[in-house]
């Protein structure tokens, strides 16, 4: 049975490998998700410079998944554009990954439960919990696939990448925003404090 599977997972050298067709996609995915990670350290830049200090586990819970989820979108880039002359070693990297993923949007999730600073809507679960976990699900899947319908598991690994993309875009963007409005708020509150001050009369 193990000799079968190994045999199902080699490439045969007179064939071209099927992830020879990905290699365009992957040089595009992975440099964004690089630049995407950089572009998470100027969140939290922004973050330190308000008022408003948030806790580490809101930072745990709204902030770190994203560069999780960018080093695992960089690492599968890595892993698909390597000159692999077996998927052997794909699959198990891409599993061991779906499993982690998995595992980490748990404790995500339960990091978001536990912070009482900010009351998540259905937004937020559905960016920061529910399509994290359906992207690690779908590679993980993708890993036993791979063997016997590789055409079909490298779109799942693709998927995955571009949702857990897309997905800590759309996370840090809502940190930028929440920044804003709620840095705004604050200093309209204190300037409309500060007017009430001025204009009460003197006893």
């Amino acid at each position: 049975m193990l000799l079968w599977q190994r045999e199902e997972l080699t490439i045969d050298p007179v064939h071209t490998s099927p992830l020879t067709s990905w290699e365009s996609f992957y040089v595009i995915v992975g440099s964004s998700a690089g630049a995407l990670t950089g572009l998470q350290f100027v969140v939290m830049a922004l973050i330190a410079d308000t008022q408003r200090r948030p806790s580490a586990t809101q930072i745990g819970a709204f902030s770190t998944p994203n560069i999780l989820h960018f080093c695992a979108v960089l690492l599968l880039s890595a892993v698909l554009s390597a000159p692999w002359t077996a998927l052997t070693g794909v699959a198990l990297i891409a599993g061991a990954v779906g499993a982690a993923g998995i595992a980490y949007v748990g404790i995500v999730f339960f990091r978001t439960r536990r912070q009482q600073v900010y009351a998540p809507v259905f937004e937020d679960w559905l960016w920061h919990v529910a399509l994290p976990l359906v992207s690690y699900v779908l590679l993980l899947m993708s890993a036993f696939m791979l063997a016997r319908r590789s055409s079909v598991a490298l779109f799942m690994m693709g998927a995955t990448s571009l949702i857990l993309m897309f997905a800590g875009i759309h996370n840090a963007w809502d940190t930028v925003t929440f920044i804003v409005t709620d840095s705004s708020q604050r200093k309209s509150g204190t300037q409309a404090a500060q007017s009430d001050e001025n204009e009460a009369p003197s006893s």
